[in-house]
């Protein structure tokens, strides 16, 4: 006795596992039933795939099974071949969106940190001008290209603490005539 039953199951070229249950209905029936399944998959739904119910006498099983399973069996892999990609590419946004929160985070953070900076140097520049440090004040006013948004209030405030310098005697426009 030759058959060709699991030459016919490799021809199918699907990725997954069998479980044939073959039970006999009465005298000359049989109730053949036949579970693709593929244990790798992490998506839960795989468990939800019924299994395929085929009834006959063992002639007509043995002339049609293969017939009767391929379609299902080829479109149950396929299926689970989607799950797979499904699941491995909403990890992939999971880590991108997580990369994303991580990287607005941290320029949140970067942006805090610019922030303090800045109100610390003015608050000393405030404290220097109270002084009568004027030139030191001045000194103290951050760089407006390091704070762009506060680029005007930036120039305001050396001009203001540049007016407030004192005579320099030497470079006075006044005193520049010819003696």
């Amino acid at each position: 006795m030759e058959t060709n039953f699991f030459k016919s199951i490799l021809s199918l070229q699907v990725a997954g596992n069998w479980k044939i249950s073959i039970a006999k209905e009465d005298a000359d029936k049989l109730i053949v039933s036949v579970l693709f399944f593929n244990d790798t998959i992490g998506d839960d739904a795989r468990k939800k795939v019924p299994p395929i119910l085929l009834k006959g006498t063992a002639e007509e099983l043995d002339n049609g099974f293969f017939q009767a399973v391929a379609e299902p069996v080829k479109d149950t892999a396929q299926l689970f071949a989607n799950m797979e990609q499904f699941l491995k590419e909403k990890e992939q946004a999971k880590v991108s969106s997580q990369m994303e929160k991580d990287n607005v985070l941290k320029r949140d953070k970067e942006k805090s940190e610019l922030q303090t900076q800045y109100q610390s140097a003015m608050k000393k520049a405030d404290e220097l001008e109270t002084a009568g440090k004027f030139k030191e004040a001045w000194m103290k006013v951050p760089p407006s290209d390091l704070y762009p948004e506060y680029k005007d209030v930036i120039h305001a405030r050396k001009a203001e603490l540049s007016d407030k310098f004192p005579v320099d005697l030497f470079n006075d426009p006044k005193t520049d005539e010819p003696c």
